[in-house]
């Protein structure tokens, strides 16, 4: 009984306004569903029914200590298509103040970011498997990230692994 993919993510968020106006203006998320309190985003590239469920705590809740102090959930990560739209994508987190990282991991190219309850998640292209080679698959790394060689590299409209 293999599990094929991750169909959604659920996170709690203090102000549902503030995080949709990210999720949707600097990420592209559509809001398929909301109630008071909580709504439903798909990924403009995505056929799952819903990808993220944000659900607001209001402005009494702490932040998130998972990895401080707490066990807890890391990041969340998502793919794109291509390296043009990973460079579109840092561009778009560096103007939100939300970029805050970027590691060229051999297979996937990352960049790293915050929402605005701090929030981490990634956003990466990764490799086409069949470019993939024993090399790179066994080379653990987090070098940083030069998305102009790369795109120099790889192409620009390459399509990445899904």
């Amino acid at each position: 009984m293999p599990i094929r993919r991750l169909n959604h993510a659920v996170v709690y968020v203090t102000d549902l306004a503030r995080s949709l106006a990210f999720y949707q203006g600097v990420l592209d998320f559509q809001v398929i569903n909301s109630m008071p309190g909580a709504a439903f985003l798909r990924a403009a590239g995505s056929t799952n029914d819903h990808d993220l469920g944000l659900f607001a705590l209001g402005s009494d809740a702490g932040p998130s200590r998972a990895g401080q102090t707490t066990v807890g959930l890391y990041h969340l990560a998502w793919s794109v298509e291509t390296l043009t739209e990973l460079a579109e994508y840092a561009e778009r987190l560096m103007a939100a103040g939300a970029l805050v990282g970027s590691s060229d991991h051999g297979t996937t190219k990352a960049l790293y970011a915050k929402d605005p309850d701090g929030l981490e998640m990634e956003v990466s292209w990764l490799v086409p498997l069949d470019r993939v080679t024993q090399e790179m698959r066994s080379t653990v790394r987090s070098d940083r990230l030069d998305l102009a060689a790369e795109i120099e590299h790889w192409g620009a409209d390459l399509v990445g692994a899904p």
